[in-house]
């Protein structure tokens, strides 16, 4: 296992070359602008109920009580290479460090996250998002490490996948390590626990089986032999075991009997029995999983049990839903991928999304998104005004893991997306000459977090609104009103400039949203009330201001 940047560890070929960082993504994992942390910080966490210290103080309980002996504490994720890195993916691998670094601050203990790929699985079937499926379907079932590489970047399928999954991550600024099941299984990592399995095989069967239909069972055994003949992942019924000497027999594809170790990646462990294996061989801490898995996460801890050590802290976070309140499904379509959060948005608004209350099902779709930008923002101003207690319960602690970043925001996303509407403004210099006029000393030079905003309105409004945005003829009452609202705003100076005029007195935006009122009352016969007026006002004039201040 190997340190970033050297993402991959795969001694089995060539090191991989990685794609680099994207340049415009925020290195929000780690942010070089360090808040000061108060002496007695450990302390305040201790009594934190911001649900990572909860998470790490189940784990700190569980080390206490013998659960981890070997000095440090092991933080794991996994991923599965027969895609691609996803929503998903991303969410786990931030959750989970969020609680470690939660838990760093109640423990000296050091700490390390693996992030596992399960490489040696059979490629079970073709994704229809890849070149060359024809060549790729002579492949079916064996190793994605065996699995020639599509793309023809790569020395297979898996190898091209691991890459992308470490560009990925490395483009967040995680500190992880990578690691593979091919290597494990063929470098003997895994062999010591795989012969503990064969030497408790009824025990491992027993908790297993219940679970099966009536026909699987006839079948089934924990350990994939790989074909001698085909390297296919084989999935049939054990013929004969030796304990003693390490061995399994079974049929191959032509019905001949053949016998193997279960060590050095001559087998394979069924799903439920390798997440054990991997949780003992590896003697891992902590992981969480989606609510898919419950039951696994259950079989899985009994099968450790039974190996002789305890499994691992964790919760099963809730899955995604759509904008309807139906799953996510890749076959429908239906989910917001993290390409299209980034296109409109910044990874740490996505790392924010993701903090917030896990175990509660959410909808993530489009809309979703402006939101949850200026709630991040909200907490990065509103945790420089908290006490240290109150700061580790504020999500932008969490999502930049302590290191909150200063920002002076005097537009919110929100705002800019109206900016962007009613001005049909196309590029980033429309915007900043309202802007600037609106706050003086207001640049692009003096505030690039605001410049960085801007560029996700302008892309959000063009692939999102601007396509969607219709506009039909005013009625003959609405053009009436249209045109004298027109001549009382262009008019407004000269109205404000008697002495006894009110809107002499107040400021533009104050005095064009009376204006608004009193054209509203006089052609559509409703009056604007000041319990109305008041929320208008708290609502648009600081729109109102950009709008009218003319670049």
């Amino acid at each position: 296992m190997e340190k970033r940047p050297r993402a991959l560890y795969m001694p089995l070929s060539r090191e991989p070359s990685i794609p680099q960082p994207r340049t415009n993504v925020h290195q929000f994992m780690t942010s070089s602008n360090l808040t000061p942390i108060p002496a007695d910080l450990r302390r305040l966490a201790q009594g934190s109920n911001a649900w990572p210290f909860q998470e790490a103080q189940a784990l700190i309980k569980r080390i206490e009580t013998g659960g981890s002996k070997k000095g440090e504490v092991l933080f794991e994720t996994g991923y599965g290479p027969s895609g691609l890195p996803h929503m998903g993916t991303f969410g786990e691998v931030v959750r989970t460090s969020m609680v470690r670094h939660a838990f760093s601050l109640l423990s000296d203990l050091p700490t390390r996250l693996i992030c596992f790929s399960d490489d040696m699985d059979g490629l079970r079937k073709v994704p229809t998002n890849i070149p060359n499926q024809e060549a790729m379907a002579a492949h079916l079932g064996k190793p994605l490490t065996k699995v020639p590489d599509p793309f023809g970047s790569h020395e297979s399928f898996a190898h091209h996948n691991n890459a992308r999954l470490c560009a990925f991550l490395d483009q967040f600024g995680f500190d992880y390590e990578f690691l593979s099941a091919t290597d494990c299984y063929r470098s003997g990592i895994f062999d010591e626990t795989l012969l503990k399995i064969l030497r408790n095989y009824d025990k491992v069967i027993s908790v297993i089986l219940p679970t099966l239909g009536e026909e699987r069972r006839k079948s089934y055994c924990p350990f994939l032999p790989i074909s001698p003949k085909s390297g296919v992942v084989l999935q049939t019924p054990l013929i004969a075991m030796d304990a003693e000497a390490g061995t399994v027999t079974f049929h191959d594809e032509e019905g001949e009997a053949f016998t193997v170790p279960v060590t050095g990646g001559h087998v394979k462990c069924q799903w439920k029995v390798d997440w054990a294996m991997r949780w003992d061989a590896l003697d891992v801490d902590y992981e969480m999983a989606g609510k898919d898995l419950i039951e696994s996460v259950k079989l899985s801890s009994a099968i450790r049990r039974i190996l002789g050590s305890r499994p691992p802290e964790g919760f099963n976070y809730e899955l995604f839903l759509d904008e309807k309140g139906e799953k996510i499904s890749k076959s429908k379509g239906n989910g917001l991928t993290i390409e299209d959060w980034l296109s409109y948005a910044s990874p740490e608004s996505l790392s924010l999304y993701m903090y917030h209350a896990p175990k509660k099902a959410k909808k993530l779709f489009f809309d979703v998104i402006p939101k949850t930008v200026d709630e991040y923002y909200s907490f990065i101003v509103k945790f420089h005004e908290e006490t240290p207690e109150a700061q580790l319960k504020n999500p932008a602690w969490h999502v930049h893991l302590g290191q909150v970043p200063h920002f002076d925001m005097p537009v919110s996303f929100s705002l800019l997306l109206n900016l962007v509407s009613a001005s049909h403004a196309r590029d980033k210099a429309a915007l900043w000459g309202f802007v600037s006029r609106y706050q003086k000393g207001v640049s692009a030079a003096s505030h690039p977090e605001l410049d960085r905003l801007m560029g996700y309105a302008l892309t959000y409004y063009r692939d999102f609104v601007a396509p969607t945005k219709s506009f039909r003829a005013p009625t003959e009452m609405e053009r009436a009103a249209m045109e004298d609202l027109l001549i009382r705003l262009i008019s407004y100076q000269i109205i404000a400039m008697p002495k006894q005029s009110r809107l002499r007195f107040m400021n533009p935006a104050k005095a064009n949203l009376l204006i608004v009122c009193a054209i509203g009352s006089k052609h559509f016969m409703k009056p604007c009330s000041d319990k109305a007026r008041g929320r208008a006002l708290a609502a648009s004039s600081r729109f109102m201001a950009l709008k009218t201040a003319r670049p």
